[in-house]
């Protein structure tokens, strides 16, 4: 008598959460690394995301990624299980259950990174605009930081949000406080090497609210949000003079191999993985 185990399952939480692409990536990835998962989109109430996390791992699920407006608040729910990338982000995107209690991790950051030597742009000695404040941006703002880049601004529409992640990244890193600032987004200046969008504007049709003159020669433009044709931000940057647009695909896979391997001890390769989801966007 033969017994079947059955899949592992994991899944993303968010709201909205129809159009997401992660259930694609990871199924994608067990393909290449013969793992057997299930892995689902959840759809968790604005008012009830504990609930709907502590519900999942109840049942016997494995590992949660986490994305728009949750981050933070899975930040929270595994306040006492962090690693350090995910308390200095203070933001979640990667949530599993180890001996009994929940751990979180934030991966944005790594993904990001990944994807921007991809594109040629290393963050080594540049100067970069960051807009937005939220759990997106947040796990961004340290790997930038420590990867080198010669100074990143942090601009938000409300500048209180900018602030408080300028003063949580130096609370815990004050020996970046050389490069670090923050400030109203509409009050920003300068021209900058990297203009990365953090905000969740390109779900919608307009971009982020920013200046003219922002882009130095031969920038680039990167939206975290991914689309089949260019996002609002990606059609505005072109405008104002980016040499160079791109969106936020390769960060959202390079994020994922980075969950996959926290969850798994195996990390996937990638590049197939980006090609065949960016053809699957067009299909």
């Amino acid at each position: 008598m033969t017994t079947t185990i059955p899949p592992l399952h994991f899944g993303v939480v968010g709201n909205p959460i129809a159009h997401s692409r992660s259930p694609f990536i990871h199924e994608a990835f067990a393909k290449q690394t013969g793992i057997a998962l299930r892995y689902d989109r959840i759809l968790a109430p604005l008012d009830d995301f504990a609930r709907t996390c502590q519900d999942f791992f109840a049942q016997g699920g494995k590992g949660l990624n986490i994305t728009v407006p949750f981050k933070e608040q899975a930040f929270a729910l595994a306040q006492a299980h962090l690693t350090p990338r995910a308390r200095l982000a203070g933001a979640v995107n990667t949530l599993w259950m180890e001996n009994g209690y929940l751990h979180g991790c934030n991966t944005d950051g790594e993904g990001l990174l990944n994807d921007l030597e991809r594109l040629g742009h290393s963050p080594v000695g540049k100067r970069i605009l960051l807009v937005g404040a939220g759990g997106a941006a947040r796990g961004a703002v340290f790997p930038l930081l420590k990867a080198g880049c010669a100074a990143l601004h942090i601009a938000n529409r409300n500048p209180e949000r900018a602030l408080q992640l300028h003063s949580h990244i130096l609370g815990h890193m004050p020996e970046f406080t050389a490069q670090l600032s923050a400030g109203a987004l509409q009050q920003v200046e300068d021209s900058w090497d990297i203009v990365i969008n953090a905000t969740s504007s390109s779900l919608g049709s307009t971009p982020p609210d920013l200046p003219v003159g922002l882009y130095a020669s031969g920038a680039l433009a990167y939206d975290m949000v991914y689309a089949s044709q260019d996002t609002p931000f990606m059609t505005q940057a072109k405008e104002q003079g980016a040499a160079q647009a791109a969106d936020g695909l390769g960060m959202l896979v390079g994020q994922a191999a980075a969950s996959y391997a926290l969850w798994h001890g195996v990390k996937p390769e990638i590049s197939t993985v980006l090609k065949a989801l960016r053809l699957a966007l067009y299909t």
